[in-house]
C-alpha cells in the first residue's frame, strides 16, 4: 500500500481536495537527493541546518484541521522544504494566495526551488520571504488583497505560546494551525478579539526559531 493510501486507509487524509494536492506534489521532490529514496516513509526526515520535513501523518492532520480552499490567502510559517506551501498552493489555486516565510537561509533556499519544481512561484500563487515567521507578515497592510487578513495561518514548527501578530493577522472566521510544545493546537477566530482553542496533544517537532 503506497503512503497516500495508507494515510486515506487510517483515516489521516479525508477531504477530497487535500487528498488530491497529496496526490499530486510529490514528497519525493522535497527531499535532499541523499534520502529520496525515504519519500515513502511515514516519518520526518533531515533537511539539513537542523531542520526537517515534518512526518506525512502530521502534514495530512494539520491540513485537515486548516481546511483550505480553492481562493484561500494563506500565511505558511516555518515552510522548510516547501512540501507544505506547494500543497496549500495547488489547494487555493489560480486565484489563491500562499506567503511562505522561512528564517534559515540555506533552508529558505531549498525549500524555494522545490516549490518552484511546481511553477507556483512563477504563476504568482506563491511568495516566499526570508524572515521571522513570529513576526507575521510586515507588508500585509499595503496589500489590497489582504486587508481583511489572511483565511488560514500555518506553522510548523513548535512556539511556546502563539504569536500575537498571528492572531492580528487572521480574518475573523479564520483558522490558525501551530504546534505549541508536544501538541497541534487550532485557534478558530470568531470574533476580532475571540478564538477557539482546541488542544491535540502527543506530537513532536523542532522549535520556531525567533530573532
Amino acid at each position: 500500500m503506497s503512503l497516500i493510501d495508507s494515510l486515506i486507509t487510517e483515516n489521516w487524509l479525508k477531504t477530497s481536495n487535500i487528498i488530491e494536492a497529496f496526490l499530486k506534489i510529490k514528497r519525493v521532490d522535497f527531499l535532499p537527493e541523499d534520502i529520496k529514496n525515504l519519500a515513502e516513509l511515514n516519518e520526518a526526515l533531515p533537511i539539513g541546518s537542523g531542520q526537517t520535513i515534518s512526518q506525512p501523518l502530521v502534514v495530512a492532520f494539520m491540513l485537515e484541521l486548516l481546511q483550505p480552499h480553492l481562493g484561500d490567502k494563506i500565511l505558511d510559517i516555518g515552510y522548510g522544504s516547501g512540501w507544505t506551501t506547494a500543497l496549500l498552493a495547488e489547494i487555493v489555486g489560480q486565484k489563491g494566495k500562499v506567503i511562505a516565510i522561512e528564517i534559515v537561509p540555506e533552508i529558505k533556499e531549498f525549500g524555494e526551488s522545490n516549490v518552484s519544481k511546481y511553477n507556483f512561484i512563477k504563476n504568482g500563487i506563491v511568495e516566499v520571504i526570508l524572515g521571522d515567521g513570529s513576526k507575521g507578515y510586515s507588508d500585509l497592510s499595503s496589500r489590497s488583497e489582504l486587508t481583511d487578513g489572511f483565511d488560514n495561518i500555518l506553522a510548523s514548527a513548535s512556539a511556546k505560546k502563539i504569536p500575537q501578530a498571528w492572531k492580528d493577522q487572521v480574518k475573523v472566521g479564520g483558522r490558525i494551525v501551530t504546534p505549541i510544545g508536544n501538541s497541534i493546537w487550532l485557534f478558530q477566530k470568531e470574533s476580532e478579539n475571540q478564538f477557539k482553542e482546541t488542544e491535540y496533544p502527543g506530537f513532536t517537532f523542532v522549535p520556531l526559531i525567533t530573532k
